[in-house]
């Protein structure tokens, strides 16, 4: 029914110390994809990585693209599995709301977790254009508009409200509308540092690649990218510094989070690699980078989405973003297409390339799903409404 996954990655990688220390690359992985926080790059690193080395992914019942987002992760959202069955799955990297208890049904139990974290403030802004037709962002014309008064917009009962308010701290689970209280946040915070071996920062890609490869024992070219799900600059707009400070305030759960580990995530740099060899790390990974594009790219960079030659390679538009993408230099002998091909092919098409793959035998299954509401809208096509349907359990004892 899935592929077998390969039982030992034979090569052996130095990792974090002298040269005479090796490492055995990690396979099982468990990644919180959080929204807007450069994850669709980190998914691209963790398909090809996968489909590499033959490991089993967990994908959403049906083969969509998100596990039954907004409601909190359930085992039984994943194709393949049942609790009578011990099969466990080597990565989980598809959109969730994590719920590590249910997590841990569908993983090894020494699986490696990770996620990657925004500034709250740029977060914000490309919320606002990607759902735009969210419902607290649907009847004003700019963020602006919406910060001057925002419970005149924002409503905490709607099934979409998440996307307006602390979406980091919703996709970890807890409630974005909860108390900012001191102890409130040190539980959070607490929570997260219980679950989670490794916090990365967008605004340092390139250092959480380095820091996420000597974590995981992966080679360079494990985790080298071409960013996947940019906008197009035009599309962005500046804040004023009212703004930003309104921001922050209407987002103080995600700023707590965000503050504190990007203060452990420069800690753990200090401790284990130093900044001298990190720079010299990020050197070699941009410099690597810059290989593989003139290797694969035609004009070196993305593009606008009407520039885009093959239409495989066209990345979803979405909201008032326009989200660019790449197109393939002509003439690659097939080995050398096949890996450009893998660094450029947008989520959801390699999720159901992967998704094919691995059921290859596997007809989609479509059952009833409970309606979240009338108030909840398919935004985008890695949302709930255009899940394969199912009947799932409602939830009695959730996070707060």
């Amino acid at each position: 029914r899935y592929l077998r996954p390969q039982l030992e990655i034979s090569t052996k990688l130095h990792c974090l110390g002298t040269a005479s220390e090796t490492c055995k690359p990690k396979t099982d992985i468990v990644f919180l994809k959080v929204h807007k926080s450069a994850s669709s790059t980190v998914m691209n690193i963790l398909f090809r990585f996968g489909e590499t080395h033959n490991l089993t992914f967990a994908f959403p019942i049906g083969g969509g693209n998100q596990l039954f987002y907004p409601r909190h992760f359930l085992a039984s959202f994943v194709q393949g599995f049942s609790p009578s069955s011990p099969q466990r799955f080597n990565i989980l990297c598809h959109h969730m709301r994590f719920l590590q208890p249910e997590v841990r049904k569908v993983v090894s139990s020494s699986a490696f977790y990770f996620s990657i974290l925004r500034n709250p403030v740029e977060l914000m802004e490309s919320s606002f254009a990607y759902y735009k037709g969210a419902a607290a962002f649907a009847h004003v014309r700019s963020l602006e508009e919406f910060l001057s008064q925002p419970y005149h917009y924002y409503n905490p009962t709607d099934g979409d409200r998440h996307y307006a308010r602390n979406l980091m701290s919703f996709d970890f689970g807890f409630n974005p509308d909860g108390e900012v209280s001191a102890e409130r946040v040190q539980l959070m915070l607490k929570a997260i540092e219980a679950s989670f071996d490794l916090l990365l920062i967008s605004e340092y890609f390139d250092e959480s690649m380095v820091l996420l490869k000597e974590m995981l024992c992966w080679d360079l070219d494990s985790v080298v990218s071409f960013p996947l799900n940019i906008r197009d600059s035009s599309t962005k707009s500046p804040l004023s510094d009212t703004v930003v400070e309104k921001i922050k305030d209407w987002n103080r759960l995600d700023w707590e989070i965000y503050t504190h580990f990007n203060r452990t995530f420069w800690e753990r740099i200090d401790r284990d690699i130093g900044r001298e060899r990190m720079q010299r790390e990020v050197t070699a990974l941009r410099e690597r980078q810059g290989e593989l594009a003139r290797t694969c790219l035609q004009g070196m960079g993305s593009v606008a989405p009407k520039h885009i030659k093959d239409s495989s390679l066209k990345p979803l538009q979405h909201g008032s973003a326009r989200i660019l993408g790449y197109n393939l230099k002509q003439g690659l002998d097939k080995e050398t297409e096949r890996m450009c091909r893998r660094l450029v092919t947008p989520e959801l098409q390699y999720s159901s390339a992967l998704y094919k793959k691995q059921f290859a035998q596997k007809s989609p299954e479509t059952q009833n799903v409970p309606s979240l509401g009338a108030s909840y809208g398919c935004l985008d096509m890695l949302n709930w409404c255009l899940q394969p349907k199912m009947n799932i359990p409602q939830m009695n004892i959730l996070p707060k």
